[in-house]
């Protein structure tokens, strides 16, 4: 009897879904499954700055920028940190974006420009508070949580106070803006308004609007280009915040419930980060929570018609990994809780040279109200011949107390026998920290007769 792997349960007062920790479903036809269980790639250093924790990075002519501390850096492929000037510090997330000569950062509320030699900060007073910036028909511009400010054409350091536009459809504040399909779309705490560049002398940008969107988002990093359209973290008037996907006047539910309980969980939803890594058969929306990080794959999703998340962490804590850029022919990141810069690699499992525990458990293993006998279990797993370490296994009846743990050491057949009775239902749990995928679960079953 096989026993999906790909998504488990767990239980309180409700049915809730147990997704699948430091391990990545992977939709595939091996003749042993549908679909596989692997590790999630390893986290290497590639150079511990001393300006301090990493706030954002971009990638621009082909060289990696990044903002850390105070700090805008530019990193080379080997690791050598350049920095290029100070851009201020409030420990929170930067924005960047880049015209044909410029790359623009909004840090500490202000905006910055690099040309390539000198580091410039807009001065103007008429430019005030910086929340956000996007470069978009010649024009930089910025959100300070209430109007739409464009840069002149001529003069990017120069602010009209005649330029400024507003999005009006709704007096909630603008939490950030983004530009998708040469279009500007205001996100403001409770819709989305869209701006298209009409030209004259005053604010180019006018309302398009029949297509707002009648949800909002929590923050300004809470959002993030996805599948064409704008993924983002927030609700309408009178919701619970859940993760959606805007486009076309119209916003479709990516998060489960299990999801909006991991939502509700969060103490700032405000400073929740998203962001999005497109890697092989992947099309992975990271949502980076303070203790933990949710991942969202549309492209399992759609293979195995059905929403597929899965959880990244580091030993149980805030996943060490964020802001990937992919330069240089990789995946270079920051860490949140360090001075670390690194790079993603797949042939291993370790954060930074440590080992990382992974976990999964089944759904319900259900005998139609009939006790059973379990003879055996078996993972079948993927071994690459250098996998050491114990696969450790217990199980549940009723999906909140657990057995003692048994283990199994990878380097032998993954098989526990002699695995006792259930009256009619059990969950069964594994964990590890070995580098190895699993491709099915085999239960060897009696059913007792009622």
């Amino acid at each position: 009897m096989q026993i999906p792997i790909v998504q488990g349960i767990y239980t309180d007062i409700d049915f809730r879904s147990f997704y699948p920790k430091n391990m990545i479903p992977i939709p595939k036809q091996s003749g042993i499954s549908a679909g596989y269980l692997r590790p999630a790639d390893g986290l290497v250093e590639l150079v511990t700055s001393t300006q301090g924790v990493d706030r954002g990075g971009i990638e621009w002519n082909n060289e990696l920028y990044r903002v850390i501390g105070s700090k805008l850096v530019k990193i080379s492929s080997t690791g050598s940190i350049t920095e290029l000037g100070d851009v201020g510090n409030d420990n929170k997330q930067v924005s960047f974006t880049y015209s044909f000569d410029r790359l623009a950062v909004a840090s500490n509320e202000d905006l910055f420009y690099w040309d390539g030699s000198t580091l410039t900060q807009v001065t103007d007073t008429d430019l005030g508070t910086v929340l956000d910036v996007v470069w978009v028909d010649g024009y930089f511009m910025i959100t300070d949580g209430e109007y739409l400010v464009v840069t002149d054409l001529t003069d990017p350091t120069s602010v009209n106070p005649l330029k400024y536009g507003s999005s009006e459809a709704d007096p909630d504040p603008i939490k950030a803006i983004m530009k998708v399909s040469n279009e500007i779309y205001a996100l403001n705490r409770y819709t989305i308004e869209v701006f298209d560049n009409v030209g004259g002398s005053n604010f180019p940008f006018a309302r398009v609007e029949s297509a707002q969107i009648d949800r909002g988002v929590v923050g300004t990093h809470a959002c993030a280009m996805y599948l064409g359209g704008i993924a983002f973290v927030g609700n309408g008037k009178n919701e619970s915040p859940a993760i959606w996907l805007g486009s076309n006047a119209a916003s479709n539910k990516l998060s489960t419930k299990e999801i909006d309980r991991l939502l509700l969980e969060e103490n700032s939803l405000e400073n929740i980060v998203l962001e999005t890594r497109v890697d092989k058969t992947h099309q992975l929306l990271y949502v980076h929570l303070s203790d933990k990080t949710l991942v969202y794959d549309a492209i399992t999703s759609q293979s195995l018609q059905m929403p597929i998340w899965f959880i990244l962490d580091t030993n149980g804590s805030t996943y060490k990994a964020k802001n990937f850029v992919y330069v240089y022919d990789k995946w270079i990141f920051g860490d949140p809780t360090s001075n670390k810069i690194g790079y993603l690699d797949e042939s291993i499992n370790t954060h930074f040279e440590n080992d990382n525990e992974w976990e999964f458990q089944t759904g319900i293993i259900y005998n139609e109200s009939r006790g059973a006998i379990l003879h055996q279990i078996e993972l079948v797993g993927l071994k690459n011949g250098l996998s050491t370490g114990t696969i450790y296994s217990n199980y549940s009846l009723d999906g909140e107390s657990y057995t003692t743990e048994i283990g199994i050491p990878v380097n032998k057949r993954m098989v526990w026998f002699q695995q006792g009775m259930m009256q009619d239902q059990r969950i069964q749990r594994f964990r590890g920290t070995s580098n190895i995928s699993f491709a099915r679960l085999e239960v060897q079953i009696e059913g007792l007769n009622a």
